[in-house]
């Protein structure tokens, strides 16, 4: 399979100057001193996009993304490196990036396919499905700069994936637009990537990563990290995210073992703890009066993964070693789970689940698992887990994790609220009745 785009030790460096006045000190210097110093917003960058292929690019703010997309659609020139691209792009970056504030919305639409090499009669042909896709009614005929933000990028998108691209690139543009313009957007991007359309797409979305992409490409500032199966990256870009750089650093290198023992030690774990190979949130709350420590903990998909990826609908398995330091009469193990507001979703404990712990002393080690059907909406949640108890009528808290994992939930259907009920859909024409008059 040919290469659509193909980056080669790319590089983009800037020059950062204290004062506004060092760059004439710079110019003017007979000596060549430097006044500046060099920021790599990329720091040789190399990848390739295979045609046919849709390709996501992942890091943290700073990490180059949009750069590397610049760089590919012309608008930057790298300072090292290079790049090839067989095929018509068609792109949308930031909101603005082509367009004419002055001009109305009709006059962009040509503009921007005269810019793409398609000629007045091309475009005439396309300028109703354009339009129609856009629904943004009479406004087409006024100047772009009084439109809102959606209104924007619903031109934009609907121009850049109707004008049939062999490369489509798309950089965080469709976060803007409502969640209704945004599923209509997918949908048309999934009917060009069937009839083999390249897509080249920056998002913070990792759902939007792991349903729609073949491959993932792993930046962190400015540096190429990983790349590989979407599900894999995500992981290692939740690690960065938590600042498990360690962590990071050694699954990268049993990725680039070969020699099969390291492979053989993840699967077998080997005394290493699950944790491990989990993201923890390094600013987690914890607390408690020291009788008991959950000293680990692990997430377990349908298939027995660790991974912080789960799958609705699919049963998973939540884990927690529990470690005691001082005897407990009847203590309870507890999860929950809840949204990035901090709003209880869901949870149980061993009490509510009628499982009977036995007194427990110094000493002694239990493993607790929770296993259940993900029934939560496609999203970002956090887990929390303890050990408590009551003593005397009141509820004391051995140790608790506050926030301590972070859970995706991976969805290719999503209903209204946080649960989806998974309700069954029955629907049946009826004949219509007609009625005589006696």
């Amino acid at each position: 399979m040919e290469n659509a785009i193909t980056v080669t030790n790319v590089s983009k460096v800037y020059k950062l100057y204290d004062k506004p006045i060092d760059r004439l000190k710079e110019a003017l210097n007979p000596l060549h001193r430097e006044y500046h110093k060099k920021f790599y917003a990329l720091n040789d960058l190399s990848f390739q996009v295979k045609k046919g292929e849709t390709v996501g690019i992942i890091g943290t703010n700073g990490s180059g993304k949009s750069t590397i997309l610049k760089i590919i659609t012309g608008v930057l020139l790298p300072t090292r490196g290079e790049v090839k691209v067989d095929g018509v792009i068609s792109a949308l970056l930031e909101l603005g990036a082509g367009f004419n504030s002055e001009y109305t919305g009709i006059e962009n639409i040509y503009m921007n396919g005269t810019m793409m090499g398609f000629s007045r009669k091309q475009m005439d042909a396309k300028l109703s499905d354009i339009l129609e896709f856009a629904d943004i009614g009479d406004f087409v005929y006024q100047p772009v700069k009084t439109y809102s933000s959606g209104m924007f990028v619903r031109l934009a998108f609907a121009l850049a994936i109707n004008v049939e691209p062999e490369i489509l690139i798309v950089d965080e543009a469709l976060s803007v637009g409502d969640v209704f313009f945004q599923s209509k957007c997918y949908r048309r991007m999934e009917e060009i990537r069937k009839n083999g359309t390249t897509i080249l797409m920056v998002t913070h979305d990792m759902g939007s990563i792991i349903k729609y992409c073949d491959k993932v490409v792993l930046l962190n500032k400015g540096n190429f990290v990983a790349q590989g199966t979407p599900g894999h990256m995500v992981d290692l870009y939740k690690k960065i995210l938590a600042n498990q750089m360690d962590s990071l650093k050694e699954e990268l290198e049993e990725m680039n073992d070969f020699s099969g023992e390291k492979e053989k030690e993840a699967q077998g774990f080997h005394g290493r703890l699950m944790k491990e190979s989990l993201t923890i949130n390094a600013s987690r709350t914890e607390y408690g009066d020291g009788r008991a420590e959950i000293y680990d903990l692990g997430l377990f998909d349908q298939r027995g993964n660790l991974t912080n990826l789960l799958l609705k609908g699919e049963e998973f398995t939540i884990k927690e070693k529990i470690r005691f330091a001082a005897p407990v009469r009847t203590p309870i193990f507890t999860y929950t789970i809840k949204d990035k507001k901090g709003t209880d979703l869901s949870g149980t404990n061993t009490m509510f689940e009628g499982t009977d712990i036995k007194p427990v002393k110094a000493g002694d080690e239990y493993e607790v698992s929770f296993t259940q059907r993900m029934t939560l909406q496609g999203g970002e949640y956090l887990l929390s887990m303890s050990c408590t108890g009551f003593e005397q009528g009141e509820h004391v808290v051995y140790h608790r994790l506050y926030d301590v994992a972070n859970i995706t939930v991976i969805s290719n259907k999503n209903t209204v609220g946080v649960f989806d009920m998974e309700s069954r859909v029955e629907a049946v024409k009826t004949e219509k009745q007609e009625h005589k008059n006696e």
